[in-house]
């Protein structure tokens, strides 16, 4: 029998709405090692009015809509666990307006992480946030995402001026202005950022930019010890030197990147550090970082003394992912991470060392360190059960271990499907019960991302 759904999602769209297996399939998975759950179709708008007027249809027919960007989440966020229409945002792709005096621009939500830097370079800008995928905007903003530069530029919540948002009846708003501040009503916008398309769906961002500073450089340091590297960062930070990258990738981690990216760099624990400003400054910055790391036992600065090498250097820890997944040829990679108080960070790392290594997985440790944020990639085998119950019960433990240090379940993955029982953990009934109350005044039939982020109160 004919959908009559579809047949006028099919009417309004063309060949931009299908419901083949290969992009079904294409849809239904993301990053993570969560089992794929396909979409009933798919839509690919070129509008927000085109999104609108999916919408609507959706909520007329009382179907499930899932957002999609560009699907690299980890946690299941582009699942649809209840059927209904994915729509891809993909080919949402234009940079709408930039203004150098201003410092901003305004994007569709399909605009690459990549796409904007290489055009906002040419103007002698660029956008901070880079969580090493060539994500959408959309998608970043939708997960609250953030990466290697968040230590000096923030998250996407620090970043994001104002959004175009499709709410679930179809509606269109916009959640604030181009000012840098306001006191003008309820913030909208923080609330959308971050609400991984269970509110509405993100179809225009205007986000703050920066001017590209006179000088950039680039080191690595190594460690015998990860507590002393990570000790090391906690006072960097603590003397206030404004580094604009530090991470930290453990000696196994170390070992993937070599193999992946052809590097001979020393199999230890490993910091990698980024300054940003003047000439005079930057290298004031690296002397007092350089203080700083000798006297907890680090080696000498190795510098990337040129954009090429700094590049590759870059390159190599974004694809640590796929360089650990190398490592163990065959695995598949259950992803984790949390984020505490600086202070406690060392001891977390340390436990959770212990741990993986008490538990006979292979799990390097990769991270943010600079703002307590670290992750594991847990390295399992797909025909093992085994595998995969031993990964899960040490994430549970790495959970609990950050919330009782006194942090959060997740510090830029987000919740969707993979974290979503350990919500009340964090934030207890009563504040869920306010986000649940959130989700039924603006999503009332629950077709927005359902399945995602709000576990049922208990």
């Amino acid at each position: 029998m004919p959908n009559p759904l579809h047949a006028e999602l099919a009417q309004l769209l063309g060949d931009r709405f299908t419901t083949s297996d290969y992009e079904r399939q294409q849809h239904g998975q993301d990053e993570s090692s969560l089992p794929p759950m396909l979409p009933d179709a798919v839509c690919f708008p070129l509008t927000t009015e085109e999104v609108a007027a999916i919408v609507k249809l959706c909520t007329q027919h009382q179907t499930p809509v899932i957002p999609f960007g560009a699907g690299s989440s980890l946690e299941g966020h582009v699942f649809a666990p209840h059927g209904g229409i994915s729509v891809d945002l993909s080919r949402m792709d234009k940079i709408l307006r930039v203004s150098a005096d201003d410092l901003d621009c305004t994007v569709q939500a399909g605009v690459t992480r990549q796409q904007l830097d290489q055009s906002l370079r040419q103007q002698g800008m660029f956008f901070p946030v880079d969580p090493g995928a060539d994500a959408t905007l959309g998608g970043m903003a939708s997960t609250r995402a953030s990466g290697t530069t968040a230590v000096r530029y923030g998250t996407m919540a620090d970043n994001v001026l104002t959004l175009t948002v499709v709410l679930p009846n179809g509606d269109i708003i916009q959640t604030g202005s181009r000012a840098r501040k306001s006191s003008a009503g309820y913030d909208l916008t923080h609330l959308f950022i971050g609400s991984e398309g269970t509110l509405g769906i993100i179809t225009e961002l205007t986000i703050k930019l920066q001017g590209i500073p006179e000088a950039i450089s680039a080191a690595i340091v190594g460690f015998d010890a990860l507590d002393t590297a990570v000790k090391a960062v906690t006072e960097i930070r603590q003397a206030g030197i404004p580094v604009a990258r530090v991470e930290l990738l453990d000696d196994i981690a170390i070992k993937a990147i070599n193999q992946f990216s052809n590097l001979a760099l020393a199999e230890q624990p490993t910091l990698f550090f980024e300054f940003h400003g003047s000439k005079a400054t930057v290298q004031e910055y690296a002397e007092m970082a350089g203080e700083i790391t000798h006297a907890w036992g680090g080696s000498d600065f190795q510098w990337a003394v040129d954009i090429g090498e700094r590049n590759a250097l870059w390159k190599a820890r974004h694809n640590a992912y796929f360089a650990c997944l190398a490592y163990r040829p065959g695995s598949r990679s259950l992803t984790t991470d949390v984020c505490v108080p600086i202070s406690q960070l060392a001891e977390c790392i340390i436990k959770t060392k212990e741990d993986i290594d008490q538990s006979g997985l292979t799990a390097p440790i990769v991270g943010h360190v600079g703002d307590g944020n670290f992750h594991l990639l847990l390295l399992v085998d797909p025909h093992k059960p085994e595998d995969f119950a031993q990964a899960e019960q040490l994430n549970e433990r790495l959970v609990k271990r950050a919330l009782a240090m006194g942090g959060t379940i997740t510090g830029e993955h987000g919740v969707g499907m993979g974290k979503m029982k350990f919500m009340q953990a964090q934030h207890g009934a009563g504040t869920l019960a306010v986000m649940h109350a959130i989700k039924q005044a603006i999503d009332p039939q629950n077709l927005m991302n359902p399945g995602k982020m709000l576990p049922t109160l208990e």
